[in-house]
């Protein structure tokens, strides 16, 4: 069934979108805009390899979508405290990047693999009022900046050149933050971004509340104002598409992980995990195509 809005009110979707009352409809950001995707299909995630994220890897060619998880993290990697992996990105000339958090500190850490396989690590202090959470990274269409997000209830995004790929970066210098954009509709713990074109980002959201957009676990589009740099803020606009299945064998709390958009196929991807002992059993990987 479809994701999907319309002009300044959400569509219930059999299956997909949770009511919304009518109270709440009018403050809702308008939603002129906004994409239509249906789903097509769904794949198994397992929960140690594939709980967190994913990205589909264009360089070098045929190269299998890449997946992050607990049991992803290198052991040399989590005994130096980054315990935490979030939603990965891939460069369209095949740099991928994997977002990093300790359980405590004042750094962040971006682990990139450049086509030929070799690893690098890019460091980067926290900022006044920067949140610990490394979440996930987006990488613009043009390669040469990375947006990251911050975990809980949010009205910026962060960017960065982006390491490996922007000719400013180095593995012995910190990576700096460069520029921000500014969401005119708060979003609460944003699991994944992608973006599915120069100035659209796709984006998973794991909040359980529904107070921000009516329904909970909603699926995000965020258009830009203008494509994103190292010199100018811009500002996003923010429109929730509806709710992510959630559909499982057992009942409970479900969480919301990671985002892909293939532009190759224009298929958008996003992992949603399953309650208590189903995320054993029947966590996905639901695809998606634009209608």
């Amino acid at each position: 069934m479809p994701l999907r809005t319309r002009q300044r009110r959400p569509v219930a979707v059999t299956g997909l979108l949770a009511l919304v009352a009518a109270a709440f409809l009018s403050t809702a950001p308008p939603a002129a805009a906004a994409d239509i995707w249906t789903e097509v299909g769904s794949d198994r995630a397992d929960p140690l390899t594939e709980s967190q994220g994913l990205a589909s890897v264009e360089v070098p060619a045929n190269s299998p979508n890449r997946y992050t998880g607990i049991g992803t993290i290198p052991a040399d990697v989590r005994v130096r405290g980054w315990t935490h992996v979030g939603d990965p990105d891939a460069s369209h000339d095949g740099y991928y990047i994997e977002p990093y958090q300790r359980d405590s500190g004042t750094t962040k850490m971006f682990r990139v693999q450049a086509p030929d396989g070799d690893w690098s690590e890019y460091v980067h202090p926290l900022g006044p009022d920067e949140a610990l959470n490394n979440s996930w990274v987006a990488v613009s269409p043009d390669g040469q900046w990375m947006l990251a997000g911050e975990y809980g209830t949010m009205n910026r995004l962060l960017v960065f050149p982006t390491p490996g790929v922007n000719a400013s970066t180095s593995p012995s210098a910190d990576l700096p933050q460069v520029s921000t954009v500014h969401l005119d509709h708060a979003v609460r713990d944003v699991q994944g971004c992608d973006f599915s074109g120069p100035t659209t980002l796709l984006c998973s959201s794991d909040d359980p509340e529904g107070s921000l957009f009516g329904i909970t676990k909603p699926l995000l589009q965020i258009d830009l104002s203008g494509e994103p740099n190292g010199t100018a803020d811009v500002s996003g606009h923010v429109t929730a598409l509806g709710q992510l299945p959630l559909r499982s064998g057992c009942s409970g709390t479900f969480e919301a992980q990671g985002v892909d958009y293939d532009r190759r196929t224009g298929t958008l991807r996003v992992i949603v995990m399953s309650p208590g002992f189903c995320v054993l059993t029947d966590s996905m990987t639901y695809r998606f195509t634009r209608s």
